[in-house]
């Protein structure tokens, strides 16, 4: 029984190390295949596929030099850019926000400053008593240039 599992083992050990059996097939036109079985119409070479190294890890090509990087290393760098990109888009989404802000507030600004120009009468509410009261000329002039300055200020 012994001899039995030795030459089982050695039987196994040969047929791992038996290189695979591989085909160079060539067409008619020049064409070349490589296959276990030729298609017909084709002339045939046997080759003997060389079995391929074992490919090592990402850490092993990393340590040797090589310049991959590791899962690790690339999931950190995705999260990066995935962090970047939404930066980007929030800080993009705020410059428009305020630049339709901005556009609003000049538009209301330029408005009334034309609305003071014209001569129209301007009401405002009185903080203390909550009246309306009319803008008097001699405080108009005072108005339209705050009105000046507020539309400079926002429509620049």
């Amino acid at each position: 029984m012994n001899t039995r599992y030795t030459v089982g083992l050695f039987l196994l050990a040969l047929a791992g190390s038996a290189p695979a059996q591989l085909l160079k097939c060539v067409s008619k036109d020049g064409r070349v295949e490589y296959a276990s079985v030729c298609p017909p119409g084709t002339t045939q070479e046997r080759r003997l596929a060389a079995p391929r190294p074992a490919p090592a890890g990402p850490a092993a090509k990393n340590a040797k030099g090589t310049g991959q990087k590791t899962l690790a290393e690339r999931e950190a760098e995705f999260r990066k850019r995935q962090i970047e990109q939404q930066e980007a888009s929030t800080k993009q989404q705020k410059e428009a926000q305020e630049a339709q802000e901005r556009k609003r507030n000049c538009e209301n600004a330029a408005a009334y400053l034309k609305s003071l120009e014209t001569g129209q009468r301007i009401a405002r509410t009185d903080p203390k008593t909550g009246e309306r009261v009319f803008l008097e000329d001699s405080e108009r002039q005072s108005a339209i240039a705050d009105a000046r300055r507020a539309a400079d200020n926002w429509c620049k």
